[in-house]
């Protein structure tokens, strides 16, 4: 998706019926596509303290908000691992002017990076729609490329302790259908559970409140001018509109279960 694609111009298409739901709120306007809100990313970013040194890994990410976070401090070197195409990948406007930021074209399971390459790995909201051995599989890629002492940062979609298996299951199967993508997420025993088997030392944890497309959230996370041109692109499309207020019911009828959890893990030296 092209950044002249993030806001709506011309004719309204069914196309909205059909994107994933993340590529449907940028579609209409939304940079900050994580469940934990700007607030949990900075909170991740602020206990993985990334600095002028640092070599970054970024798994997925997206329309670029928090690789601006990233490219603030001047890294080292930053690369965006993509499965997109780099010729169409909104990153590439992110990057323009930073030495040494590059977008790799590429699975974040399989990176083709070297062993032992970063000294800072950041992925969010890419791992909830992955099965638990494909969440696996993406932090031992982690672990893989991270020097040894690296941290690895985490953003992800949660669940409260006391889900039980039945509501897990059904949540699951709700959150899949509205956002027609799958949706698998788990609890912060269940995350850690996995970063440890990966590998890695858990050194901090967090939660915040899954609130995604609640008023409060979105002035916090787009500003004021943001969230105004988002209700603006959203109401003006009725096919938009009825799949951003899908999400919402979503989300609200499960607000009980469901949050935004985020961690930062060391790889042993």
């Amino acid at each position: 998706m092209s950044t002249k694609e993030a806001t709506v111009h011309g004719p309204k298409s069914a196309e909205e019926k059909r994107l994933q739901g993340h590529w449907l709120l940028a579609k209409m306007g939304k940079r900050v596509l994580r469940p934990g809100g700007i607030e949990l990313t900075r909170r991740v970013l602020t206990e993985a303290a990334p600095t002028s040194t640092d070599r970054i890994v970024e798994f997925g990410p997206g329309v670029g908000q928090t690789a601006e976070m990233l490219l603030a401090v001047q890294p080292a070197q930053y690369l965006g691992v993509d499965v997109r195409d780099v010729e169409d990948n909104p990153l590439l406007d992110v990057l323009a002017g930073h030495q040494n930021a590059t977008l790799v074209n590429a699975d974040a399971q399989q990176t083709g990076l070297d062993d032992g390459c970063a000294s800072l790995v950041v992925g969010e909201a890419m791992l909830t729609m992955q099965s638990d051995e494909d969440k696996l599989a993406t932090m031992r890629e982690a672990f893989r490329i991270l020097a040894p002492g690296g941290r690895y940062g985490l953003h992800e979609l949660g669940f409260t302790p006391d889900t039980s298996d039945e509501s897990a299951a059904e949540i699951q199967k709700n959150l899949s259908r509205t956002i027609k993508v799958g949706a698998r997420p788990l609890t912060m025993a269940g995350w850690q559970k996995l970063l440890e088997e990966a590998g890695f030392t858990v050194r901090y944890s967090t939660s915040n409140e899954m609130a995604l497309l609640e008023p409060k959230r979105l002035i916090a996370d787009e500003g004021l001018a943001g969230f105004a041109k988002f209700v603006f692109n959203v109401a003006r499309n009725k096919p938009a509109r009825e799949r951003v207020l899908a999400m919402r019911r979503t989300f609200k009828a499960n607000q009980r279960y469901l949050c935004a959890v985020g961690f930062v893990a060391v790889k042993p030296e």
